[in-house]
């Protein structure tokens, strides 16, 4: 099983699928929302897990001790991204897309957002926002990521997707992704999601509009994961811009 032997059409499906506005009161709600089903079968996850060991398909490897962001590693894809890996970017972009636009006219934002993924990442080639942005992780025992922010440029989409690829609790152990939310003059939020394999967890890239008695103000969130305790866990994120 390779990821391009998929069924055609199958992932975007699956992505239409979903319940999107159950996920979209979510992420109005946490800044994060999961899928109810699976975007990925198991063979198929464990096909673009098994890609992390094919590294002329990644343009660079991150060790995140080395930069302290935490202990494992991770790898950005280069392009061409394969097939797989490509569908679930343009599937999930137009689904976020109405959350991104109401979001940003909460926050009196601009939306320079198109209407497509392939003009959006135009845009942001035009910007020098290049290099691709999927992404690849392996965790081994006692790793970790700090809490952090997936920017990489000005142009910025205020979405992205992370992928279980492994079983939590068959797998591995430990490996919770992390969500903190700062809240004003309080401290504080957090919350812990174990995810399962194939399942999507969209989340806010930076924040997510807040109600307060003055109208709307942004809540910054960062994300991160727990350490992982036993096992091997890997996943796939889904940044829905490129990077200068």
């Amino acid at each position: 099983m390779t990821p391009t032997t998929h069924a055609p059409a199958a992932v975007p499906a699956r992505v239409a699928a979903a319940d999107w506005p159950a996920l979209a009161d979510e992420l109005d709600a946490h800044g994060s929302a999961l899928t109810a089903d699976r975007v990925l079968t198991p063979a198929e996850c464990r096909a673009v897990a098994g890609l992390y060991d094919e590294p002329a398909r990644f343009r660079s490897t991150v060790d995140m001790a080395r930069h302290r962001f935490g202990s494992g590693q991770y790898r950005y894809f280069a392009h061409p991204l394969p097939e797989l890996v490509r569908e679930l970017r343009e599937a999930f972009y137009p689904r976020l897309l109405p959350v991104a636009r109401d979001w940003a006219a909460r926050l009196g934002r601009p939306a320079p957002w198109p209407d497509t993924l392939q003009e959006w990442l135009a845009m942001c080639h035009a910007a020098g926002q290049r290099r691709p942005t999927p992404i690849l992780l392996r965790y081994g025992p006692g790793d970790w990521n700090a809490l952090h922010q997936d920017l990489y440029g000005e142009l910025v989409f205020p979405l992205q997707v992370v992928i279980g690829l492994d079983e939590p609790a068959g797998d591995y152990t430990g490996g919770e992704f992390l969500m903190t939310e700062q809240r004003a003059r309080a401290q504080s939020r957090g919350s812990a999601v174990a995810l399962p394999q194939g399942h999507a967890l969209v989340f806010t890239t930076r924040d997510r509009p807040v109600r307060t008695a003055r109208g709307w103000s942004a809540g910054p969130m960062r994300h991160g994961v727990s350490t992982v305790r036993s096992g091997r866990r890997h996943t796939l994120g889904l940044v829905l811009h490129d990077a200068t």
